[in-house]
């Protein structure tokens, strides 16, 4: 194992899954520092606590996972993991509008998880394989529609239109790529992407790079 061991906070309502989740993520060197049983104790937990990642559930009794997101990431108390049981298009469209930086099913399995909390605390992004791929079809999509209506006002992205590199960069966020997996396939040097990252997100007027994937799946 390297790096630095990842602080997290779990948010689910079933203390049983709560359970669960701690002993299998300690099992594999996670640090879990806390608990929440709804949204606004995530909240007031992530406040107390300042983990690295909260592993957000969205459908809880009272307060929800995605205004709970929108706040502990307003506030930059963490990065947000969502990790839930559905994944329907206003599901996934809310919680990454409101910031999250990752989301899984449930049915995803412990080292897919571990590996997604460890990229989150990193500053990476990570989708689930069936989200990514509808993300693509939009983004497709969008593409299309942009060559179609590239005179028309407001088709290029709010910074300016992306260069060639910066296309390259998006479409590797698009498929939940790391810095070093995007520096290596373009073979340019990780600081490099990061310019480009950061120009990207700027360009579209995003927060994250999953916020950017949900705005190319709207376009």
């Amino acid at each position: 194992m390297t790096g630095p061991v990842p602080r997290v906070l779990l948010a689910d309502d079933h203390g049983a899954i709560r359970s669960a989740l701690r002993i299998m993520l300690e099992a594999h060197g996670i640090d879990v520092v806390g608990e929440a049983s709804d949204g606004e104790v995530a909240v007031r937990n992530a406040r107390a606590l300042r983990p690295d990642v909260v592993l957000m559930d969205l459908r809880m009794p009272g307060r929800d996972g995605i205004s709970a997101t929108r706040e502990i990431v307003d506030e930059a108390l963490a990065d947000v993991l969502v990790l839930t049981s559905f994944d329907e298009d206003d599901l996934v469209d809310g919680a990454i509008l409101a910031g999250a930086a990752g989301f899984l099913l449930k049915t995803a399995d412990a080292a897919t998880l571990v590996e997604a909390i460890r990229a989150v605390a990193a500053g990476g992004g990570v989708l689930d394989p069936r989200v990514t791929r509808r993300a693509l079809a939009a983004a497709r999509a969008g593409a299309r529609s942009d060559r179609e209506q590239v005179a028309a006002p407001g088709a290029a992205p709010v910074g300016g239109a992306f260069t060639a590199r910066e296309q390259d960069v998006l479409d590797g966020i698009l498929r939940g790529w790391s810095n070093a997996q995007l520096a290596d396939h373009l073979g340019i040097s990780v600081t490099t992407v990061k310019t480009h990252v950061s120009n990207v997100l700027a360009k579209l007027g995003a927060r994250s790079r999953s916020h950017a994937a949900a705005i190319v799946r709207q376009r």
